[in-house]
């Protein structure tokens, strides 16, 4: 680029966006990249400090900073990655969501493309949940250009690694919710688990093939398991029996069903007692007891996971220790807040 002064740029033409204060007081684009400076420009130029302006020589190894941007933006997402073909702003591209769904990142390409040159990608964190339209990224590089090596980098790391930037759907997963304890099978006291289970799951968009209840009777318990096996079940939760009193059987049942244990228990509050379990292709969910009274459990963050078809591994969990500890606002904001961001 070539640095001229504003008395002398008429007839010139920008080779970046220039900013300034509105009438409002606030930041705001007033030239445009591409525009021709006029006479009647530079008093205006002046006024928001800009002395001298820079004209754009192309040199064969550099690119600009938009053209960076779109070059890098057109490779890292999929196509449920909305943004790619927009006009950058002052260099500046920001990706959104396509759909609904799980935004996942894979990090370590991430950080790859963050070692390159002058690049800057930033975004939401991985398996945060997002609608249609949400923000999920912004890139840049820092310069007003950089080598085109910087560029041809970033952007071949992005197609190694495709998609860097994702959004899956949540499939309409068959399922049935076990709610046990001989307190609610015999009518003592009223099941609040039904109702928090079937809202939670119908926001997935769940096949709901029942809810069953049954006393603290192992042989019940693993009757119900394989009723909802034989009907196609594909993810099974069982509510309830969840604590270390020696009548609690939610997980001796899933045990005893020939699952494959995951996990029994998470470093989460709430949500400490999450059970997670495979039986042939069906996940069993042993629900925590605290998702009976509170909004967001360990629950919240893994099923949108189950339902997005990620494998939900054992050495996952210890991962969420930090992080794992809700602080309970007054009005909650999740999934915008930390909590089981590992």
């Amino acid at each position: 680029m070539r640095k001229i002064r504003v008395e002398d740029a008429v007839g010139e033409t920008l080779c970046h966006d220039m900013t300034g204060l509105d009438e409002n007081g606030k930041k705001c684009v007033r030239f445009r990249r591409g525009h021709i400076i006029r006479e009647e420009d530079i008093p205006e130029l002046l006024k928001i400090g800009k002395s001298h302006i820079f004209v754009w020589e192309p040199e064969a190894d550099e690119v600009h900073e938009d053209d960076a941007a779109i070059a890098l933006a057109a490779v890292i997402g999929s196509d449920t990655i909305a943004g790619a073909d927009e006009k950058p702003s002052e260099g500046k591209l920001t990706l959104t969501a396509a759909r609904d769904g799980l935004f996942v990142v894979n990090s370590e390409a991430l950080r790859e493309i963050n070692r390159v040159g002058d690049y800057t990608v930033a975004t939401i964190p991985s398996h945060t949940p997002v609608k249609k339209g949400d923000r999920l990224c912004g890139l840049r590089i820092v310069p007003l250009v950089t080598k085109r090596a910087n560029v041809e980098k970033a952007a071949a790391i992005a197609r190694e690694n495709a998609p860097v930037l994702t959004v899956l759907p949540y499939r309409a997963l068959k399922c049935g919710v076990i709610i046990t304890g001989s307190e609610v099978y015999y009518g003592r006291i009223q099941d609040k688990f039904e109702p928090i289970m079937r809202e939670k799951l119908t926001a997935f968009g769940a096949q709901l093939l029942g809810f069953t209840k049954c006393p603290d009777d192992l042989d019940m318990i693993l009757d119900a398991i394989r009723h909802y096996r034989e009907l196609g079940a594909e993810l099974i939760l069982l509510t309830g029996g969840m604590s270390v009193d020696p009548d609690d059987l939610t997980p001796t049942a899933m045990r005893r069903s020939g699952a494959t244990m995951i996990t029994q228990g998470v470093p989460m509050q709430p949500g400490n007692m999450l059970t997670i379990a495979k039986l042939g292709e069906t996940v069993l969910i042993g629900v925590p007891g605290a998702s009976m009274h509170s909004r967001v459990t360990s629950l919240d963050v893994f099923l949108p996971r189950v339902f997005a078809g990620l494998d939900i591994a054992k050495e996952d969990f210890s991962l969420y220790g930090e992080g794992g500890l809700c602080l309970f606002c007054a009005e909650c904001t999740y999934p915008r807040c930390y909590f089981g961001r590992a």
